[in-house]
C-alpha cells in the first residue's frame, strides 16, 4: 500500500518566529522614527510654514503612504498566495528597503528644493505598498506553522515583534537626545537612526532567506492564480470589511501609543522631549507582553470575549482617561494612560491577528487577512497622529483624541458582534449554508 507523501514539517519553530518577524522590525523602526522626528521632518522638508501646518505635512505625507498599503496588500497579497509565503516575504523586505534608503539618503528643501518632498513622498509610497502585505504575510506564516490549539498566541509575536522595533527606535533616539544639542539633532541628527535601520537591512534579508515555506502552504494540491485571487477577494467583501473593522482599534491605539505619543507628550503636553521617550520606551515593553497574553488568552476562552471586553474598556475610558491627563499633565499621568492604553492595545491585538486569520478563506489567506488589515491601517491607524492633530487645532480641547479611539472602539464592538453571531465565525456559518 502506497503512502501519501507528507510535507516537510518546520525545524525549529523558534527560529521561523524569529527569522518571519525580522521584517516587522524594519517596518516598524522606520514608521516610529517618522513619527519621532516629525517636527524636524517638517523642517527639513516643509518649511516656510507654522508648526502645526509643518505637523499636517509631515502627518500628511505618513498616512499617504499609508494609503498604498491597499494596493500592496491586494498585488503583494495575491503574490504571496500564489508563489508561497517565504518568497513573498523576501520580495516585500526588498521594497521596504528601498523606501527606508530613500528617505534616509534624501537631501533637505534647502538643498533641492521641492524635489525634496517629492522623493520622501516616493520613499513613503514604496514603504506603504510593501507594509500592506507585510503584517499578513508574516501573521499568515505564523498561524501556518502553530501548534494545534495555539494558533493566537504564535501569530500575536507579529505584533510583538513591532514592539521590539519601538523600543530600539526610542532607545536609540534617547541617546541622541542625551548625547547632542537640540539643535544638532534638529539640523541633520534625527536622520542617525535612519542610517542605522539601513545598516540593519543586510542581516534582516539574511535571516528572511533561510525562511522555510510552511507546511500547509506545501501542503496545498492547488494554489489560485493572480485572476482567482483577485477574484475570491471581491467575492468575500463583506468579511474583508468586517475585518478591517475588527482590526481599527488596533491600528489606532498602535499609532497612538507609539507614533503620536512623543509629538502628544512634547508638543501638546509640553512635557520634556526626554518624558515622552520614556514613556514610549515603557509602552513598548508592555505591548510586548500583553500581545502573547492577548492571543494565548483568546485561545483558551475564544476570541469574541476578548475582542468586546476590550474594545467595551476603550469605549468607556478613551476620552475619560485623556481628559485627565490634559488638566494637569504630568510624567506620572502621561505614563498612566499610557499604559492603560498599552493593556488595550496588546491584549487586543493579540485577539485580532487570530481572529482574522481564522475567518478569512483558507486559499486566500494573505490578500484578504493583508487587505482587512491594511484598509484598517490606511482609512483609521495611521491616519491617527494627522486626526489626533487636526482634532486638538479645531476643537481646541487636547483630550479630543479620544473621540477617535472611541469611534475605532464601536467599529470593533460591531464588526465582533456580527462576525461571531450566533456563537460561530462568518466563515463556519458560509460553509453551512454553502
Amino acid at each position: 500500500m502506497s503512502q501519501v507523501s507528507q510535507p516537510p514539517q518546520i525545524k525549529s519553530r523558534l527560529g521561523a518566529i524569529l527569522r518571519s518577524t525580522s521584517g516587522n522590525f524594519l517596518e516598524q523602526f522606520d514608521f516610529f522614527l517618522f513619527g519621532f522626528y516629525a517636527s524636524y521632518i517638517g523642517n527639513a522638508f516643509f518649511p516656510n510654514v507654522d508648526e502645526t501646518a509643518k505637523l499636517l505635512n509631515t502627518f500628511g505625507v505618513f498616512w499617504l503612504g499609508a494609503m498604498m498599503r491597499p494596493v500592496g496588500a491586494i498585488v503583494l497579497g495575491a503574490y504571496i498566495d500564489r508563489i508561497g509565503r517565504r518568497q513573498g516575504l523576501i520580495v516585500t523586505l526588498a521594497i521596504m528597503a528601498l523606501g527606508t534608503v530613500t528617505i534616509a539618503l534624501c537631501p533637505s528643501y534647502a538643498t533641492i528644493g521641492i524635489a525634496a518632498p517629492v522623493i520622501v513622498v516616493i520613499g513613503r509610497l514604496l514603504q506603504g505598498f510593501s507594509a500592506g502585505v507585510e503584517l499578513g504575510g508574516v501573521s499568515v506564516y505564523l498561524a501556518e506553522i502553530a501548534t494545534p490549539g495555539n494558533r493566537g498566541f504564535y501569530t500575536s509575536f507579529q505584533s510583538s515583534s513591532q514592539q521590539v522595533a519601538i523600543f530600539v527606535a526610542a532607545i536609540i533616539g534617547f541617546g541622541l537626545s542625551e548625547l547632542m544639542p537640540k539643535e544638532t539633532v534638529a539640523a541633520w541628527g534625527w536622520r542617525i537612526p535612519f542610517f542605522i535601520g539601513c545598516l540593519i537591512i543586510p542581516v534582516i534579508f539574511f535571516l528572511r532567506r533561510t525562511l522555510e515555506e510552511t507546511p500547509e502552504f506545501l501542503a496545498m494540491k492547488k494554489h489560485p492564480t493572480a485572476g482567482e485571487v483577485f477574484a475570491s477577494a471581491l467575492a468575500n467583501w463583506r468579511i474583508v470589511l468586517l475585518g478591517m473593522m475588527i482590526a481599527v482599534l488596533t491600528t489606532t491605539t498602535f499609532y497612538f501609543v507609539t507614533v503620536y505619543t512623543p509629538t502628544f507628550g512634547k508638543n501638546v503636553l509640553k512635557l520634556s522631549g526626554q518624558d515622552a521617550l520614556l514613556v514610549t520606551l515603557l509602552v513598548a515593553v508592555t505591548n510586548f507582553i500583553w500581545n502573547p497574553v492577548g492571543g494565548a488568552l483568546s485561545d483558551r476562552i475564544g476570541r469574541k470575549p476578548v475582542l468586546l471586553a476590550i474594545a467595551g474598556l476603550a469605549l468607556l475610558t478613551a476620552y475619560p482617561a485623556l481628559h485627565w491627563l490634559v488638566a494637569e499633565p504630568t510624567f506620572g499621568k502621561m505614563l498612566t494612560v499610557e499604559m492603560m492604553f498599552s493593556f488595550y492595545f496588546g491584549v487586543y491585538s493579540g485577539t485580532m491577528l487570530g481572529c482574522l486569520v481564522e475567518i478569512v478563506p483558507a486559499h486566500v489567506r494573505t490578500t484578504c487577512f493583508s487587505l482587512a488589515f491594511a484598509l484598517a491601517a490606511a482609512l483609521f491607524g495611521t491616519f491617527t497622529p494627522f486626526a489626533s492633530t487636526w482634532l486638538i487645532e479645531n476643537t481646541g480641547d487636547k483630550a479630543s483624541p479620544g473621540f477617535w479611539l472611541m469611534f475605532a472602539a464601536a467599529l470593533g464592538i460591531i464588526a465582533a458582534m456580527a462576525v461571531y453571531r450566533g456563537g460561530r465565525t462568518i466563515e463556519t456559518r458560509q460553509a453551512v449554508t454553502a
